[in-house]
């Protein structure tokens, strides 16, 4: 039987582009080339795309480079997958990656692909709906208060510590991985925050500080899905930064499992796949709390978590019995049984 074509997508275009090379690189290492052959589709920043060779696989490599002689690469939306592959592995975290776009185009050219669909990618990607969805369905979350560019001038600093207390944060609502977060503790801090924030999304989130440990559980599977042990960040900053996340690897500490009793390990992973079904998220998601005291609140959740090698997601599975290969097997299963369910729905009369 020959060998699935699996096409890592990689780099892209967002702040987090340099995580992807470093995400991709681990997610290449790890597939099972008995049962895959992969396929390294590289995306510049400026959007160009490129099929790359196997001079990017160097072992020695901390991440995958973009190729300076790859081949441009077509789509072809009706006609045959770009360069022959079976599935696809986005490993694209951020905008046009992570939050519907590229998932829109794979649907689109009837290829399977890792990760949650359209509608999951979208709403777990915009950090406003996802709290809107969750607040409805009960789910204890943060306060919050939104804002589009076109509504900047009314933002007021004396009213949203009214609202929200000081000290409160502000961020992108679509942005992930810590790009454009501040925490703000005076007026002073309050401005070049709010410009920061809007140079990456053109609504920003204004988000109450919780004081409490930072809980974090990974989900995994479709209709079914099962929760891995939770593990705790432990920022030595003062907050859980872009650079402590994926390139420092003393910039947090990591406990896996988190010490928690059973009874709120049970609750953690009861949450996390409750999370995931009310923002219609499958395959795979981090799902991240603060618990403070005896309670749990959602912050936020990460529908392609990072795969670098100091990366939650991954770790959190280990721990739970699931090798890093096992993981990357699952996840492909995962896409493959998907698409075969959704091409029974009847979508012409």
């Amino acid at each position: 039987m020959r060998k699935l074509r699996v096409g890592i997508l990689f780099g892209g275009q967002s702040a987090e582009h340099e995580v992807s090379l470093r995400s991709a690189k681990n997610v290449v290492d790890a597939l099972d080339r008995t049962k895959y052959e992969p396929v390294l589709i590289g995306i510049e920043k400026t959007g160009k795309w490129l099929l790359a060779g196997a001079e990017m696989m160097l072992p020695a490599a901390v991440s995958l480079a973009l190729p300076s002689n790859g081949r441009d690469l077509a789509l072809n939306p009706g006609g045959e997958a770009p360069a022959g592959i079976d599935v696809a592995f986005p490993v694209l975290h951020g905008t046009n990656g992570e939050d519907g776009t590229v998932q829109g185009m794979l649907t689109l050219l009837g290829i399977p692909y890792v990760g949650p669909n359209v509608l999951g990618s979208a709403i777990g990607m915009d950090k406003d709906a996802c709290k809107r969805l969750l607040r409805d369905a009960g789910i204890p979350i943060a306060g919050f208060r939104a804002f589009r560019s076109h509504e900047r001038a009314s933002i007021d600093f004396h009213k949203l510590t009214t609202e929200l207390s000081l000290p409160f944060f502000v961020k992108p609502a679509n942005a992930g991985s810590s790009v454009g977060v501040h925490k703000i503790k005076t007026e002073a801090d309050f401005l070049p925050a709010v410009d920061d924030a809007f140079l990456y999304d053109t609504k920003v989130l204004f988000e109450e500080f919780i004081q409490g440990r930072e809980i974090e559980c990974a989900v995994l599977g479709n209709e079914k899905k099962t929760a891995s042990v939770p593990g705790e960040i432990i920022p030595h900053l003062e907050f859980y930064s872009y650079e402590a996340k994926y390139l420092d690897e003393n910039g947090a500490g990591l406990e896996i499992p988190a010490k928690l009793s059973p009874d709120m390990i049970k609750h953690v992973q009861e949450i996390a796949i409750q999370t995931c079904d009310v923002l219609c998220v499958e395959g795979m998601a981090r799902v991240d709390f603060f618990l403070r005291g005896s309670e749990l609140i959602v912050n936020e959740i990460n529908t392609i978590p990072g795969f670098t090698s100091i990366s939650m997601y991954p770790k959190m599975w280990g721990a739970s019995g699931l090798s890093y290969q096992d993981l990357i097997d699952r996840l492909i299963e995962l896409a493959l049984e998907r698409h075969a369910r959704d091409r029974k729905i009847k979508r012409t009369f």
